[in-house]
This record gives structure tokens, C-alpha cells and sequence, in this order.
């Protein structure tokens, strides 16, 4: 008898539990594992994104598991990588994404998630628009809206003091991107770094926020987002949002 009780209180919990998805939407995967320098952002980062959901009647699917990949990809209307490259995936893995973009599948990336070692995974290198090179220290600068009309820069100002790690980015392989954010060099050091380290700024064309398109899918892409209280800030949640809501209904973009 008091297994049976203690049965019928699990399902009974679990029913409790399980929140109504009859008003979702669409569902985005949010691939998030903890790394050597980007860890505190996770419990921070999860509860903002689920409240996100729920504000905007979406379903939030959040896992650290690479295993993620192997299951049906098509019910995700976006994948957001969330500090967390795309190292992380083998090689089965990588091809069932790649499968997904060209399906029509559509994509964010968040700050580390740019990262990928050199010529790893040229295909993700693509998806990301730009190769990562190195960053000075987090600093406090000054980043400015290049595009109002795109949905990532609708909740915050034209100047927008922002602390971060600015990334230095190049071209390898010609990647035509709009940006929607640069950052201006004359607020911060770009060359402000580690000792036995140099690096160089990238001048009055530094973008930090864009998007584009990569096979049949769209692409988010911003590089902000390195610490934990980040994701607790609302001008930084209303970027991710208009990222989110553009690559999972290619709405919102003024014409």
C-alpha cells in the first residue's frame, strides 16, 4: 500500500510539475556547459532565460549534455550555444547540426561559444561570421547601436556603457555579416592584456553583435556575455531576446 501511495505522489508531482506548453510559441535548445573561465554564468543564466520563456510564451529546452544533439533537432526553432563552443560536439554530433541548418534550422551564439580552435571545424567557423583571435582584459567601454532596425539592440541605448571581454576578430574566410553593434576603441585599452601577451585593437570598424545567414538558416551571433550578473541584467536580456525572437521566427526586423 505504501508503495502504491508513494507512486501515485511522484506522478502527482511530476504532473504538478510539468508547466503547460499550450500556449508556447516555438521550443529553443540552449546548449550551456560550465569551462575554466565561464561557469557562474550557468544557474544565473538558465533561470533568466526560463523566466524569458515564460514572459514570452516560449519553451526553453536547457542542457549541458552534448548528448542533446543526437535526439530530433527539427522541434527547435533555435539553438542557442551559450558559452560553449562547438569543439564540445564529436564528430556525429557536428554533422546532425550542420543537418539542421541546412534543414532550416537557426542558430545563436553567446561569447565563448565563437571560440573554436583554428581550421577545427571550418563549417563552425562560418557559422560564426568571424574568427576569434585573442581579447584584452574585461574592461568597461562603450558599445554603440549600428542597426536600429534589428530586433538585439531594440531594448537598450544608441551608447550603452558595457563591461566585457572585447574580442578581436579577423576574416578568414570572407564572411559577409550585418552588424547591429560595434564597440568604440577609445573607451577602453584594446591592448590591455596579459603579460607576455600583445594584441592589437581592430580600429573604427569592431563589431561585437551581428547577424547573417548560413545555409537556409539564420544566425545571432554576439560576443558579450562573459560573467555571471550579466544575465541578470535587463538590457542584456533584452538583447539575447531580440536574438532569440528573430532566429526562431525571422520576425522583427523594421523594414
Amino acid at each position: 500500500m505504501r508503495k502504491i501511495l508513494l507512486a501515485v505522489l511522484a506522478i502527482a508531482t511530476l504532473l504538478l510539475a510539468a508547466p503547460s506548453r499550450a500556449d508556447d510559441q516555438y521550443k529553443i535548445l540552449v546548449f550551456a556547459m560550465p569551462g575554466k573561465y565561464h561557469y557562474e554564468y550557468i544557474p544565473i543564466a538558465r533561470d533568466s532565460l526560463e523566466k524569458l520563456g515564460k514572459l514570452h510564451a516560449f519553451e526553453v529546452v536547457y542542457t549541458h549534455r552534448p548528448e542533446a544533439f543526437d535526439g530530433d533537432l527539427k522541434q527547435y526553432a533555435t539553438i542557442m550555444f551559450l558559452n560553449t563552443p562547438g569543439e564540445e560536439l564529436n564528430e556525429a554530433r557536428r554533422k546532425k547540426f550542420e543537418d539542421y541548418m541546412r534543414g532550416g534550422g537557426n542558430a545563436m551564439l553567446v561569447h565563448r561559444s565563437l571560440i573554436i580552435p583554428p581550421n577545427t571545424w571550418p563549417w563552425f567557423e562560418k557559422l560564426v561570421g568571424r574568427r576569434v583571435g585573442n581579447h584584452p582584459m574585461l574592461q568597461t567601454g562603450v558599445a554603440y547601436v549600428v542597426d536600429k532596425k534589428f530586433p538585439a539592440t531594440f531594448g537598450i541605448p544608441d551608447r550603452w556603457i558595457w563591461s566585457d571581454e572585447w574580442y578581436i576578430f579577423d576574416n578568414p574566410h570572407n564572411i559577409a555579416i550585418h552588424p547591429v553593434l560595434n564597440v568604440d576603441e577609445s573607451t577602453y585599452d584594446p591592448t590591455k592584456i596579459w603579460p607576455g601577451q600583445t594584441t592589437q585593437g581592430m580600429g573604427r570598424d569592431h563589431p561585437v553583435a551581428w547577424y547573417h545567414q548560413v545555409e537556409k538558416g539564420r544566425v545571432f551571433v554576439t560576443s558579450l556575455g562573459h560573467n555571471g550578473e550579466m544575465y541578470r541584467d535587463p538590457q542584456y536580456l533584452a538583447h539575447l531576446m531580440g536574438g532569440i525572437y528573430w532566429t526562431a521566427t525571422g520576425k522583427g526586423i523594421q523594414q
